[in-house]
């Protein structure tokens, strides 16, 4: 019980310490101007400038004051007056060492004012001294820990009552509608300073998630792209010796086509990465492939051995740009896995278009060769993200004659122009 008196007070009279300096609104501490560059801070601070400004009026005024009382003389009016500015002019970057020295300076002046300067039975206090004084527990109340302010007031109000009685009830009124004011301030200030740290997490938030955003997005980029061209590249590269069977002319286009296919994957790469290479915005503006150029995967999967049956729709103009993108992808990695998977397998790729949505229809048999290693799964996940991305749905599947089957629908309405725009 004892230290829990006797601790706020030592913390207040000596060993605690105030809170850093509220930072200043920009209005309150302009740059420094050219007629005033000799000083050290390139920001004039009117808080600081306004304080120190006042103390030397209240020097000023109170050893004017003191001066002339009748029985004032050497330095007694000099000392007065700095027991009154000093605290003024210390408050602002050292709120509790200010009210340090005022309280303890507090005996000095108030025998100075009872022996010479007031009227018997007034309060020994001049007007400024009392303004110094909730001045500096202002500054207190808002920049110091609640136990210390309390301390500050507890002190305070114990000084009322020894140095005049009469007074203490309208003393002890100013005091804590100080400390209260003072307080309700330090409380508002940290419930803002709180609402800007939440807010501050809350964009961080936001922007990892968007970054994770953004990276699952290349990465199915990047896994479409490289995953459908090695497939094809591998595929062809095993197959055309064997095609050429020694022909160097066969050979020769065979390897002519593996070099197209492996520049077609380094520009679509390119274009991929490009958006990680330039932080100001300037990134590739190539357009991505569309379902435009659904006709090249065929040609390319026809060429690494698949059957492809190809059932398309009259006209693919006019699709949202990010739904050509998607059924490009899908169609894409559908006969990824179809080489890597069923090779030599017969796959019937289907696109259907109404008014509704874009319809794809993926199914290959059974392969004629041994499949490669399992996958990851990465590609069916990636698939499934673009269609939910879009507002559509896509199912995947072993189909019970063998051999498997992807199934998309894609919205194209105004609401999924909407999303992807």
């Amino acid at each position: 019980m004892i230290s829990a008196v006797v601790q706020p007070l030592w913390l207040a009279l000596y060993q605690g310490e105030a809170d850093p300096p509220h930072p200043r609104a920009r209005w309150l501490a302009p740059r420094t101007p050219r007629w005033l560059a000799l000083l050290p801070s390139p920001r004039l601070d009117l808080v600081q400038t306004a304080g120190l400004l006042l103390a030397v009026i209240a020097f000023f005024i109170t050893s004017s004051q003191a001066a002339g009382w009748d029985t004032a003389s050497g330095n007694g009016p000099y000392l007065m007056a700095a027991a009154v500015a000093l605290p003024i002019a210390l408050r602002d970057r050292w709120p509790l060492w200010a009210w340090r020295a005022a309280f303890l300076a507090l005996p000095y002046s108030v025998w100075v004012t009872s022996s010479i300067g007031v009227r018997p039975g007034d309060p020994p206090y001049t007007f400024l001294m009392a303004v110094s004084y909730l001045l500096v527990t202002y500054s207190v109340a808002v920049r110091c820990e609640r136990r210390i302010t309390v301390a500050v007031w507890a002190a305070s109000v114990l000084a009322a009552w020894i140095i005049h009685p009469d007074s203490m009830v309208v003393a002890t009124v100013l005091v804590t509608v100080t400390v209260l004011f003072g307080h309700n301030v330090r409380v508002r200030r940290s419930a803002t300073a709180q609402l800007v740290v939440e807010e501050r997490r809350t964009q961080e938030a936001i922007g990892a998630q968007s970054v994770l955003e953004e990276r699952a997005r290349i990465a199915r980029e990047l896994h479409d792209v490289v995953a459908h061209h090695m497939s094809v590249i591998a595929i062809q590269a095993e197959a055309v010796p064997l095609k050429a069977a020694g022909d160097p002319a066969q050979l020769e286009a065979g390897l002519a086509d593996i070099r197209v296919l492996s520049l077609e994957a380094i520009a679509q790469l390119r274009q991929v990465l490009g958006v990680l290479r330039d932080q100001d915005g300037r990134t590739d503006t190539t357009p991505q492939p569309g379902l435009d150029r659904v006709t090249e995967l065929i040609a390319n999967a026809r060429a690494a051995g698949l059957v492809v049956l190809a059932k398309l729709p009259g006209s693919l103009e006019g699709l949202p740009a990010a739904v050509g993108l998607s059924a490009y992808r899908i169609v894409q990695e559908s006969l990824s896995n179809a080489m890597r998977h069923a090779p030599g397998a017969t796959v019937v790729v289907d696109i259907g278009r109404d008014d509704g949505g874009l319809r794809l229809h993926i199914t290959n048999g059974p392969g004629v060769a041994p499949a490669g290693a399992p996958g990851a799964g990465q590609g069916l996940v990636g698939m499934r993200e673009r269609a939910a991305l879009l507002g559509g749905t896509l199912d995947a599947g072993p189909v019970p004659v063998g051999g498997f089957q992807v199934t998309a629908t894609l919205p194209v309405d105004g609401t999924t122009q909407r999303r992807s725009g």
